[in-house]
């Protein structure tokens, strides 16, 4: 399995693949930092150019694992890396409790360490759900989403693709959240948030617009 980064978010992902017994050819991937050496903790290689990448999924291992945060930068990697002969998996912490009924989790989704999901959840594809969030019913959590720690997401909520959710926000019920957000961290969401946005505070307001 080849994990895309090398660096913070990398690590916590280790963690969990470690957990679920996915060591074996495990490499990592970062074109980017020059201060990183070639081995993460001296014992995973990691390969530092699109031909390594194609090679090891031509000839050892086609899966792969997103470990790098913000929605635009995996959206990116998620279609260099499929374009490459990769196949995007997902990566499910052994402690999240996930409920038992009407729940569809899309390809390349990280969900971390003790989160709860509850019944009737959606979620799309290279999500991130960190350490200690909860998920009410009957929410739907659209593509490439990330979600902070310990962020509260209350029932029949919809969050649009590319949102940004900061660390212990609160989003209440049948709130609707577009696409391209970044709620700022502690922030308490009351009511719906148009495309294209930030917002923050208690109760959240739109603080700045952003292009499309």
């Amino acid at each position: 399995m080849l994990v895309i980064g090398a660096k913070g978010y990398a690590k916590e992902v280790l963690e969990i693949i470690k957990e679920n017994n996915l060591l074996e050819n495990l490499v990592f991937y970062d074109d980017v930092n020059s201060d990183i050496g070639d081995k993460v903790f001296d014992t995973f290689p990691i390969l530092k150019n699109y031909e390594e990448a194609k090679n090891y999924f031509m000839n050892i291992d086609n899966r792969f694992i997103i470990g790098i945060g913000n929605p635009v930068h995996r959206k990116m990697v998620y279609e260099k890396f499929v374009s490459l002969g990769g196949v995007p998996q997902s990566l499910i912490a052994k402690s999240a409790f996930i409920g038992s009924f009407d729940n569809q989790i899309d390809i390349g989704t990280n969900i971390m360490q003790k989160t709860v999901l509850t019944n009737s959840i959606s979620i799309g594809k290279g999500v991130i759900i960190n350490q200690l969030t909860s998920i009410g019913h009957d929410v739907v959590i659209s593509d490439f989403v990330e979600i902070c720690p310990n962020v509260s997401i209350s029932g029949n909520c919809f969050i649009g693709e590319n949102t940004f959710i900061g660390t212990s926000s609160t989003i209440l019920p049948k709130i609707k959240i577009g696409k391209n957000v970044i709620i700022a961290a502690g922030s308490v969401v009351t009511k719906d948030v148009p495309d294209n946005c930030m917002v923050a505070g208690i109760p959240a307001i739109i603080k700045k617009h952003f292009d499309d």
